[in-house]
């Protein structure tokens, strides 16, 4: 299953989430003009290494990616879910809580696998904060899914409280079971990552809180 779209309306433009998406598209570009030295060197020295582990790469970490289908993966799931999001909390406060949850995924990746020399980049963790909040705000929203029957493709709406629900267990479970080769030095997926910014995602959007124009909108729907 792929997701296309949600059913949800927004009603503000998302510009931070916009924006977000430009800049690491803007870094990627950059990671791809680089010679091989070059890029293992910008991923090293900027991407997140547990066992030299310093905070600033946190924050640089969120910005950078491993190939070509590992960002258009992020940012299409940032594009589906950020802008409802966004739209609800509001520019700033959401800037901050997408910061936030990033750095909480890289705090849990971290901890649970302090051992690992592999550099961790991507904007995954953060993003699973996105989705978490969405969880919270929308569960009745749908989600136009793309599946794939054999040889048809077709597309199916999928409540969003399924999609996000079964995502986050594929998520823990994955990273219990590769719990045990995090301080091996190959790559993989760091999925204590998304579980952690996931958890940040659901608690933070309710202590941040969403702004007034939303609570009115809830209150004329009722």
């Amino acid at each position: 299953m792929f997701p296309i779209r949600d059913t949800q309306p927004s009603y503000s433009r998302p510009i931070v989430t916009t924006i977000i998406i430009l800049v690491n598209v803007a870094v990627f570009l950059h990671e791809i003009t680089l010679d091989e030295y070059s890029r293992n060197y910008l991923i090293a020295h900027y991407g997140l290494v547990p066992r030299h582990f310093h905070f600033s790469a946190i924050l640089t970490s969120m910005f950078l990616h491993g190939g070509w289908m590992h960002i258009i993966g992020n940012m299409w799931f940032l594009w589906i879910f950020g802008d409802n999001v966004e739209d609800v909390m509001g520019h700033t406060k959401y800037l901050v809580f997408y910061l936030l949850c990033g750095t909480i995924a890289g705090l849990t990746q971290t901890l649970l696998s302090a051992g690992s020399r592999v550099p961790m980049v991507g904007a995954s963790g953060a993003i699973a904060g996105v989705m978490g909040a969405y969880l919270i705000k929308f569960p009745h929203s749908r989600i136009v899914t793309l599946v794939f029957i054999f040889f048809f493709i077709t597309t199916i709406e999928v409540p969003a409280v399924l999609m996000l629900l079964y995502w986050f267990f594929i998520q823990l479970v994955s990273g219990v079971e590769t719990a045990g080769y995090a301080h091996l030095s190959q790559g993989g997926t760091a999925f204590f990552a998304h579980v952690g910014g996931f958890v940040a995602g659901m608690i933070l959007v309710g202590v941040m809180g969403t702004r007034q124009k939303y609570a009115r909108r809830q209150d004329l729907n009722w």
